[in-house]
């Protein structure tokens, strides 16, 4: 692939005790020295860098002839200059003035990061602190990796061609800014697909579309919240959620999860004057069950009268196994205290960074504008993209397809956990979702164990990182859904051999 070697210099300001030779030639030979120019960097013709600067031709050639001679660039008739591809001086001075983070070592990076004189505000240390990972994720997906749908099953090919025809047909006003809440035919494709999936009656104009549902959380939580107000937080519950709330300096409320759900009465109890919630009404984040009718109605009759703002994170209720999905809490939500989030990155695939927000209509302006003053709205061409994977049906039959394959893969690993993992890990019938929890049967560390079986290739996440205040039942969240039945197979085998070697034989009741 033909790649770009000459670069871009950016200069000091010259001293005004300083010829412009001497200048010139400081600028170059730092900008070398420290790597901001590589090796084997092309240098800017001379006639075009002396046009740049507004200084003669003479001066430049004079510098580049000192520099050559120097050892620090190499000249080529007809080709122009070049940064000599060996420096005796420059790895020594690359690393003793910590330069090149791509080849420092960890010595290097320790002793750069002392020099470094930036203190982090209070905010600034919480937000510093991620339940995700900042590499990024190694494909192919191994067993057991949570929240990640199947790559390898997403109709890759016809992406490409939608993506390549969008392209083709851009307009000139296309490259204009967009509307703060996105792409409106977006925007009226999720209303129109949420009335008939989801339950929810909307138009364009309640539809935000974001990043990610992290910026709703975020958005959200500086629109209603002042540093002291308290939040409802399901307990064990989602940390990405979690750690935006204290961020904004909230005092966390954590609300019990049992079979049923968050337990509203005790919310009611805990936290009375709260100002937000946040719920995974349709499958509870990690334990897995749905909120119930009863207490989907108490909890939003406590929010009418209370005057807060619910957040409801639908983050895969779309794939239900078993009749048709559920309704979500939105769609009884009659006096506008919803917020309801959901997010393609789980539906079609992570790097697509496309989520939305159904907003009640009081947010709405507020929202608008706080999206346009901090985040302003995702790349226009990946939604126009994904309105037409929407408007020509094939996100529709994607669902259902995926609904089918996901379902095969969560039986698969209830058959490979009778198998191999009877008595040392017991999973709840799996109906809904990506993923599911696989609780210990037995006192044992489950942060512990993930850690070893991620030495032995075997992916999962310990439920013990979702709890707030009170200790979460002990077991891992294993995803099915990223990986094939034979895949699951040998991973339950793998995975069993981590349990055996670390069981203590001390019998415990799961959580519920």
């Amino acid at each position: 692939m033909k790649r770009a070697t000459e670069r871009e210099i950016a200069l000091g300001p010259r001293q005004k005790d300083v010829s412009l030779q001497r200048w010139l030639y400081s600028e170059l030979r730092d900008a070398i020295l420290t790597g901001r120019l590589e090796p084997g960097a092309r240098l800017p013709a001379s006639r075009e860098l002396a046009r740049r600067l507004r200084i003669s031709r003479g001066t430049v050639l004079v510098v580049f002839d000192q520099l050559a001679a120097e050892g620090y660039l190499k000249g080529s008739v007809g080709r122009g200059s070049f940064v000599a591809p060996a420096l005796p001086e420059l790895s020594p001075m690359i690393n003793s003035l910590g330069f090149r983070p791509d080849a420092e070592s960890d010595a290097d990076k320790e002793r750069r990061q002392a020099r470094s004189k930036i203190t982090l505000s209070s905010l600034g240390k919480r937000l510093a602190r991620t339940p995700f990972q900042v590499e990024g994720r190694r494909v192919p997906a191994r067993a057991f990796r949570p929240n990640q749908p199947d790559l390898a099953a997403f109709p890759f090919d016809l992406w490409k061609r939608i993506v390549s025809s969008q392209t083709r047909s851009l307009r000139r006003d296309t490259l204009a800014d967009g509307e703060a809440l996105g792409f409106r035919p977006l925007r009226t494709a999720i209303a129109q697909h949420l009335r008939t999936a989801r339950g929810i009656f909307c138009s364009a104009d309640n539809v935000a579309i974001v990043g990610s549902i992290q910026q709703v959380f975020d958005l959200i939580v500086r629109l209603v919240l002042d540093p002291g107000d308290e939040v409802w937080m399901e307990d064990p519950g989602y940390p990405g959620a979690r750690q935006i709330f204290e961020a904004a300096g909230a005092k966390i409320a954590a609300v019990p999860v049992d079979e049923g759900g968050m337990d509203v009465l005790a919310g009611c109890v805990l936290a009375p004057n709260a100002k937000l919630v946040y719920i995974t009404a349709g499958r509870q984040a990690p334990l897995g069950p749905s909120l119930a009718l009863d207490r989907r109605l108490k909890l939003l009759a406590w929010a009418q009268k209370s005057g807060a703002v619910i957040i409801e994170d639908d983050y895969d209720s779309e794939y239900r196994f078993e009749g048709a999905p559920l309704a979500a809490l939105k769609s009884l939500d009659r006096n506008e205290n919803v917020v309801y989030c959901g997010t393609f990155s789980k539906l079609l695939f992570p790097a697509l960074r496309i989520a939305y927000a159904v907003l009640p209509e009081s947010l709405v302006e507020p929202f608008t504008n706080a999206l346009s003053l901090s985040y302003r709205h995702p790349s226009l061409l990946p939604q126009t993209a994904l309105h037409e994977f929407i408007a020509e049906g094939h996100f529709g039959r994607h669902i259902r397809k995926m609904r089918l394959l996901y379902s095969e893969r969560a039986q698969a690993l209830q058959e490979a956990a009778r198998i191999s993992l009877r008595g040392l890990l017991d999973i709840p019938p799996i109906t809904i979702g990506l993923d599911t929890p696989a609780f210990l049967t037995w006192a044992g560390d489950d942060a512990a164990i993930a850690s070893k079986a991620a030495e032995g290739g075997i992916e999962s996440r310990p439920l013990s990182v979702y709890s707030v205040r009170r200790p979460a039942p002990p077991g891992l969240l294993l995803g099915f859904a990223a990986v094939e039945p034979a895949v699951i197979t040998t991973g339950a085998v793998a995975l069993a051999r981590v349990l055996e070697s670390l069981i203590e034989f001390s019998p415990r009741k799961v959580y519920f």
